[in-house]
């Protein structure tokens, strides 16, 4: 009990100060880019056209909003964060709590599973199904959080308090509209999964030697430099996922010329590839703008 508190309350935390950095990227993620692009360098020190990075993108919506309207969104996040910690680990909990018989019975075979590679399947399939049913309950919080942000566009409040929000979405779209953008935002979860846990297998037990004691220091950090290599080949799928999420939503930014409306998820992974935007908003740094390439500004900013 004492672990799962300490978990909510880091999560929270977390959230709490990655909040802003969410709200820009999901800006950038629809297309709204309020400032026009300057020229700059490049870290070969080459001028390059590029757009407004995180800090700059962040003090203009400080300057609109207040440093407050920067945590726009944070109260469904908070509960979607909760809410996905507890499920996450009760599911986590009942796989361990069903095994303890079987442990009982058969050490030896245990110790043999251990050793092998149908023990990380084991484990990783567990992690699946409680990072799956994490998602699928949290989903509706998540829509939330993504359309409470994105209408800083149009300045608009339809989505303002959480209750008020789970009110609109229902009458409006029903039950579907609470998990728009779920199938490939769960697809890119389990892909994102296995893409971490079986390289880090592989490496661990046949690249790395377990005599040295380096290499088990290096085994320790494996998993983390295959999961940002997991999370990188799997971005598309959170990003269009997001762009779901918010289409045809009744608001500026789900709707031309910020967003086309897309017929499925497929439609928006087709369209994304064509027009080459599969990594818009994977980079919230440099940014770089390819010449000859046009953006919807908001032209209030610019007048």
């Amino acid at each position: 009990m004492a672990d799962a508190a300490s978990q909510v309350l880091l999560g929270s935390g977390l959230t709490i100060l990655s909040q802003p950095l969410m709200y820009v990227k999901v800006l950038i993620q629809v297309g709204y880019e309020p400032l026009p692009p300057t020229i700059g360098r490049n870290i070969f020190g080459r001028q390059v056209c590029q757009l407004p990075g995180l800090f700059c993108y962040a003090q203009h919506i400080a300057s609109i909003d207040g440093r407050r309207g920067l945590f726009t969104g944070l109260t469904p996040r908070l509960c979607s964060g909760v809410l996905g910690t507890v499920v996450h680990g009760k599911v986590l909990q009942y796989y361990q709590e069903s095994e303890k018989p079987e442990e009982l019975g058969s050490v030896t075979v245990q110790k043999e599973c251990s050793s092998s590679f149908d023990r990380v399947i084991k484990e990783t399939t567990r992690e699946m199904i409680a990072r799956s049913a994490a998602t699928l309950i949290t989903h509706p919080f998540h829509v939330i959080t993504l359309r409470s942000m994105v209408q800083f566009i149009g300045r608009e409040s339809k989505y303002c308090g959480l209750c008020d929000s789970i009110v609109t979405i229902y009458r409006e779209e029903g039950i579907v509209g609470f998990f728009a953008g779920l199938i490939p935002r769960l697809l890119g979860d389990i892909i994102s999964l296995w893409l971490c846990n079986s390289p880090a297998y592989l490496i661990n037990t046949y690249a790395l030697d377990s005599g040295v004691s380096t290499m088990n220091e290096m085994k320790s950090y494996s998993q983390a430099v295959t999961g940002f290599f997991a999370s990188m080949l799997t971005y598309p799928f959170v990003l269009v996922s997001n762009l779901i999420a918010v289409n045809n939503c009744g608001l500026a930014g789900g709707s031309p010329p910020y967003s086309p409306m897309y017929t499925s998820w497929i439609d928006c992974w087709c369209m994304l590839q064509k027009a080459g935007n599969m990594s818009r908003g994977n980079s919230l740094f440099f940014r770089k703008v390819p010449c000859g390439k046009t953006y919807c500004y908001d032209l209030r900013m610019l007048i």
